[in-house]
């Protein structure tokens, strides 16, 4: 942030503010995410689709009765192209769902979807009562209703790598050459657990300390929990971003997607400009609309941004779109009123309104003299700015 005036910077390339976090606009005035992509094209795909193949055949040489690979999946459209590469590849996967604590119909439909490609897969649901424990939990102290969610999609697949003895783990893209992380992450190829723990998004807490705070026994947390590394080395679990290997594209992951059987929703969604993202999870939207209020950007941005990268859209256009859809009150997603989601966690509108005022960061919307929001018409606090 600029400490002469409360407007945020943006990248010139892109649409993404600075205050995204763990991003950085460099000194040119170009964002790390978008001069990530730009490297790709130096990029050599068919040596990296060797390194995959090598460490593939290394792991599937050890697994002779036993699985090739794990693929963490939400039935969507990456872990459906995920499924697909691997079995042209030759291996045979196990994929498997840390279950969303409000799945879709769309979302089912999908998982079914993959389950018909020819692969075992396992679903792994915790128990709502905890877990929705935990939701009300960290809406109203970190203002994230999913913290569980995406705690236990990076800790389930590995606690089944380790339960099971299958070693390799195939995650999707790395999300800091995606969307823009630290310098040290951007050329990551293997996740760890000092990656879901530094860049995870778990906003400093810990499943340690769930016990303390919530009275929640530790053994209701077992998939909350990453394995030890003494357990991670006598599997020797290794985790490996696909999206290193294979140059990655949601969309057009989307359409291998749907040409084997995926099905998209059937209309844009609200609060995005696509309609083949996210389509499990009946409360993304909320999840959305704090990352909204908290950095001043959300799923609209981060689609603007991917698009504009490969030369769909214009900057101009991607600004225009921001404006109109972005930072919009969660009103309804998927068909499912956001009331239906609160209710699972006993909020009332008027209590989740006052979450919403905490956690929205002044410096980056308009207030009256007395530092009260000012919102328009609709009840959705107003950006100070969209550009430099």
């Amino acid at each position: 942030m600029r400490n002469d005036t409360n407007k945020s910077k943006y990248c010139i390339k892109c649409v993404m503010p600075e205050t995204k976090p763990d991003f950085k606009i460099e000194a040119d005035g170009i964002c790390v995410a978008c001069k990530a992509y730009a490297d790709r094209k130096k990029i050599n795909w068919e040596e990296r689709k060797d390194q995959f193949l090598k460490i593939a055949k290394r792991f599937k040489d050890k697994s002779k009765n036993n699985y090739d690979c794990i693929i963490p999946s939400s039935g969507g459209k990456d872990s459906t192209y995920q499924a697909i590469k691997m079995l042209e590849l030759g291996l045979n996967p196990l994929c498997v769902t840390a279950s969303t604590d409000l799945l879709s119909e769309l979302g089912r439909y999908n998982i079914e979807n993959m389950k018909k490609l020819g692969v075992d897969y396992i679903e792994i649901s915790t128990d709502p009562i905890t877990r929705r424990k935990i939701n009300k939990f960290t809406l109203e102290t970190l203002g994230d209703i999913s913290w569980a969610e995406h705690l236990t999609i990076f800790t389930i697949p590995v606690r089944v790598s380790v339960d099971m003895n299958i070693p390799l783990i195939v995650w999707g893209e790395n999300a800091s050459n995606e969307q823009g992380g630290p310098a040290t992450d951007i050329d990551n190829s293997f996740f760890t657990r000092r990656r879901l723990e530094e860049l995870g998004g778990l906003l400093g807490l810990r499943t340690t300390d769930l016990p303390h705070l919530l009275k929640i026994p530790e053994k209701k947390l077992i998939m909350y929990t990453y394995p030890t590394d003494a357990e991670l080395k006598r599997v020797g679990t290794t985790g490996v971003f696909l999206g290193y290997f294979f140059s990655w594209d949601g969309e057009k992951n989307a359409e291998i997607a749907e040409k084997n059987g995926f099905k998209k929703y059937h209309k844009e969604l609200e609060g995005s400009v696509v309609n083949y993202e996210n389509l499990d999870n009946l409360q993304m939207r909320i999840h959305d609309y704090f990352k909204f209020l908290k950095y001043g950007y959300d799923r609209v941005t981060d689609w603007c941004c991917i698009h504009i990268r490969r030369g769909r859209i214009s900057r101009e256009e991607a600004l225009k779109l921001v404006r109109e859809k972005g930072g919009k009150f969660p009103n309804n997603y998927l068909g499912v009123d956001y009331l239906e989601v609160l209710k699972t966690i006993n909020c009332s509108p008027e209590k989740f309104r006052e979450i919403c005022d905490n956690f929205t960061n002044k410096k980056l919307f308009k207030c009256d003299p007395s530092g009260k929001l000012i919102k328009d018409n609709q009840g959705n606090p107003i950006k100070l700015n969209y550009d430099n």
